[in-house]
């Protein structure tokens, strides 16, 4: 179990988006996936959980029923990308670089977070493979709170259909499968740079891939 060490207030901002991966790939290995420990982290600002008394987390309210929670972080070597993180059901989690670290802060917001479903918590994950001083979370916009590694925010992608898929590899050439130290996984980039999915249908977005959306 991870004890949640600080949550700060997340900077509101529209981002842009973009969506696919290896063309193909399919996750057909990602069952055969192994845990693997995390080696220590070099030291970095933002790998400094208790930096400050005035970044502790207060007890946290209990999320609304409604919030799918992502209640285990898994630091797994897949076939091909190598290091991953995922959820409890295997979904890859991804960082994005508009975001910032030093401060945590996700400006993935709207539509964005339509397609990018950020990694939400209650404050306790289950870690397996990802370092317990690694895991935070930081306050979003709308009160909820998303699980950061190394002080990075993490999300899924809708355009992946089954766990073990990366088709958010490099989308919009700011999204990245994000490694158990929180760093970009550099594996497996596309020849070209791939553009996201569009917000889901019930969304009241009409967008078809691209008015509206650029990420």
């Amino acid at each position: 179990m991870a004890q949640m060490k600080r949550t700060v207030i997340v900077a509101s901002a529209m981002v842009a988006l973009t969506a696919c991966a290896p063309a193909g790939y399919d996750g057909a290995n990602s069952s055969a996936a192994e845990p693997v420990a995390v080696a220590a982290a070099e030291p970095t600002a933002t790998a400094e959980p208790e930096a400050s008394a005035s970044a502790e987390a207060p007890v946290a309210d209990a999320p609304p029923a409604n919030v799918d929670l992502t209640e285990q972080l898994v630091g797994k070597s897949v076939a091909r990308m190598g290091k991953v993180v995922t959820d409890q059901d295997g979904w890859i989690l991804y960082r994005f670089d508009k975001d910032t670290a030093d401060p945590p802060s996700s400006n993935c917001v709207d539509k964005c977070a339509e397609v990018w479903p950020p990694a939400l918590t209650d404050g306790n994950p289950q870690l397996t493979g990802v370092s317990d001083d690694k895991v935070s979370s930081v306050t979003r916009q709308d009160g909820t709170r998303q699980l950061t590694i190394s002080g990075w925010p993490v999300y899924r992608y809708i355009g992946d259909k089954k766990p073990g898929q990366w088709k958010g590899q490099a989308v919009g050439g700011t999204w990245f499968v994000v490694q158990p130290d929180g760093k970009k996984n550099l594996s497996c980039l596309p020849t070209s740079t791939p553009k996201a999915v569009a917000p889901p249908a019930d969304s009241g977005s009409n967008d078809a891939g691209g008015s509206g959306y650029s990420y």
